[in-house]
């Protein structure tokens, strides 16, 4: 399982690298290049959340003693993932309102409120959605946890049953056993009497 996860972990790895790099270089491209590279961004973050979703699935299949470490590194690459995602809201608010100046031949000090507002909202919902997700992981592990236990129970259930079988039947044949011995124990002592009444 392991195996599966390290594999999707490097492919993430380098998925995340290429997207850092060209958000980095939105900002610079020409207005016909940056349009098709946003569009190549967005793709690839969509690619990034289904890789995260497939080692989240992973995660879930390995036995809760062993799951810290692979829950730590899910949490760090869901804080990358974040991050990536904020740089480049950011970066298309700057490309839109670019595109927007060089149309109206705005100057773009009217919307440096505006962008600083929505940033604002921005990562305030990101933080929301992060305190959801920890959440529900959380809801996930608890589950999990809950039907071992049932299980163990389950399993501790049968072999009390199977004991408490076996004790009836000890019990059974223990009685069987003193009967037989009360009666031998009686013939034997009334066994010299008789000899002795017959002499």
């Amino acid at each position: 399982m392991s195996s599966d996860f390290e594999g999707y972990e490097q492919d993430f790895a380098v998925l995340t690298a290429e997207i850092t790099s060209k958000i980095a270089r939105v900002p610079r491209l020409p207005p016909d290049e940056k349009k098709q590279m946003v569009a190549n961004v967005e793709k690839q973050l969509e690619e990034a959340k289904e890789l995260l979703e497939q080692m989240d699935l992973e995660v879930r299949e390995i036995p809760p003693q062993s799951r810290g470490m692979y829950s730590n590194r899910m949490r760090s690459y869901k804080q990358e993932m974040g991050k990536l995602e904020t740089d480049f809201k950011r970066s298309r608010i700057a490309y839109s309102d670019e595109v927007r100046n060089e149309l109206l031949g705005d100057d773009g000090n009217s919307s440096e409120n505006q962008r600083a507002h929505l940033l604002d909202n921005t990562e305030r919902l990101e933080r929301s959605s992060r305190r959801l997700e920890a959440g529900y992981q959380i809801a996930v592990e608890t589950e999990q946890i809950g039907q071992e236990m049932l299980e163990n129970l389950s399993h501790d259930r049968e072999k009390i049953q199977r004991a408490r079988e076996r004790l009836r039947e000890t019990d059974a044949n223990l009685g069987k056993s003193s009967r037989i011995l009360t009666g031998m124990l009686r013939r034997w002592l009334w066994k010299p009497h008789v000899c002795f009444m017959a002499a």
